[in-house]
């Protein structure tokens, strides 16, 4: 067998320094560069499925996908994480506090026994 000669350096931080990596934006993004792209910007992905038998349509399914930051989303007008009482502690406070739905429900019970008081007779 013969031997190959090697020039280069040897270990993790010679073979790292004999190939250097693309210029900035010649060559591919990591994914951490792509990430903070799609997050900044925002994507959009889109997609319909449809389940057809004979011409007739059984069944549609449309996937709206947004992939974007929580600021960019604010900016788009899209906040409904903030009023899910599931997801937000302020939302429940909010719900927590109903004084205004129990005021409205009292009146609501007593208007129905009215009405059903009126209806008996």
């Amino acid at each position: 067998m013969s031997e190959i000669p090697w020039s280069g350096a040897r270990g993790a931080r010679g073979a790292a320094a004999a190939r250097p990596g693309p210029p900035p934006g010649a060559g591919p993004a990591n994914l951490a560069d792509l990430l903070e792209r799609i997050l900044d910007k925002g994507i959009v992905i889109v997609g319909d499925i449809r389940v057809n038998l004979l011409d007739i349509e059984l069944l549609t399914i449309r996937l709206r996908l947004l992939v974007a930051s929580v600021d960019r989303a604010k900016e788009m007008g899209i906040d409904w994480w903030e009023h899910d009482p599931s997801l937000s502690s302020r939302a429940r406070h909010e719900v927590a506090a109903p004084d205004e739905l129990m005021e409205e429900n009292h009146r609501l019970r007593a208007r129905l026994q009215a009405l059903e008081e009126e209806a008996r007779r």
